[in-house]
């Protein structure tokens, strides 16, 4: 237990967190980080189960997720972050100052920075931990550009806007991409239905779901079943994207914060504020559209800008 109040508090450690962990530090804000440990993955979000991160600026060669988000905590500590390896379980936005409680720590805070990001849903299939990152993603705008991809048979899971999003992407890539939908019709809004169908490099798979990764050590193929014939075969594939959908790492503040249908955390237009004064939201926990690194680290930028601004209003910063 903590008896001082932070000034900010920042729960989650992706890109957002570190970055806004960065920018408050050096406007000595002393911040405090939750960086999670079970929830989400692991402390450094989704970069750290990612192997090559090739679209982040200032790596022309390309960087490893996991090296990456260390890189991204060292310069957040250099800059004095003080940082607990614990997952968020409680807060308490009731009254002030904000109460937070992690596995052994607890602390109060003036402001607070939500960044707990979200985790890609996953089919569990047999070889998927196996294979994953070894031409397994969740992510084709990420992952879909690496040179084992290039002229190679590619497979889409699912049948939503994001899935027509992948595929018709990662058709500058492949040779064919095969879209796999468990039904008949896509989820997809019409337009990009339309899309879909009139890219000629976009093979429809329909009333199918995917059974399992073929591949030793690498995705050589796809085994994947008619659940109308219950007819199994194999496609050779060299990748296989899931677009089956995110979910935010918002359970802690479920009551207190404003969120949509599915769990993201609603921020004021224009602002990474939410709806409780003093506590903003930066990266996937809001942002179910780019989910990109570089958005996340632009949203924890900011939101540690309004946060400065806001505790300097109050007197405290």
């Amino acid at each position: 237990m903590t008896d001082d109040v932070k000034k900010v508090a920042i729960i989650g450690s992706g890109p957002a967190g570190h970055t806004a962990a960065l920018y408050a530090a050096r406007a000595n804000l002393q911040p405090f980080m939750y960086e999670g440990y079970v929830v989400g993955g692991s402390a450094g979000g989704q970069l750290t189960t990612t192997t090559d991160v090739e679209n982040y600026p200032g790596f022309p060669e390309g960087i490893s997720g996991p090296e990456l988000m260390q890189l991204f905590r060292t310069q957040a500590a250099r800059f004095g972050t003080e940082m607990v390896g614990e997952d968020v379980h409680e807060v308490d936005f009731s009254k002030r100052p904000f109460t937070i409680k992690g596995d052994k720590t607890e602390v109060k805070a003036h402001s607070v920075i939500i960044s707990t990001g979200a985790t890609a849903k996953r089919m569990h299939v047999p070889s998927e931990e196996k294979l994953w990152n070894q031409g397994m993603s969740a992510c084709a705008v990420c992952d879909g550009a690496l040179p084992f991809f290039k002229n190679q048979p590619l497979m889409v899971i699912g049948g939503g806007d994001t899935a027509v999003e992948e595929a018709t992407f990662l058709t500058k890539f492949g040779s064919i991409v095969y879209l796999v939908h468990r039904r008949d019709e896509l989820r997809a809004s019409k337009i990009m239905q339309k899309r879909a169908f009139d890219n000629e490099k976009i093979s429809m798979v329909w009333n199918t779901v995917l059974e399992d990764a073929v591949g030793d050590q690498f995705v050589t193929g796809a085994r994947i079943k008619n659940i109308k014939t219950d007819e199994v075969k194999e496609l050779e594939v060299a990748g296989i994207f899931y677009a089956i959908g995110h979910t935010p790492n918002t359970q802690p503040f479920k009551g207190q914060l404003d969120m949509d249908g599915t769990g993201y955390l609603i921020i004021k237009p224009g602002t990474q504020e939410t709806n409780v004064e003093g506590v903003f939201a930066a990266g996937d926990v809001h942002d179910y559209k780019y989910r990109q690194a570089v958005t996340a680290a632009g949203a924890g930028c900011a939101a540690a800008l309004e946060a400065e601004r806001w505790l300097g209003e109050q007197g405290i910063a």
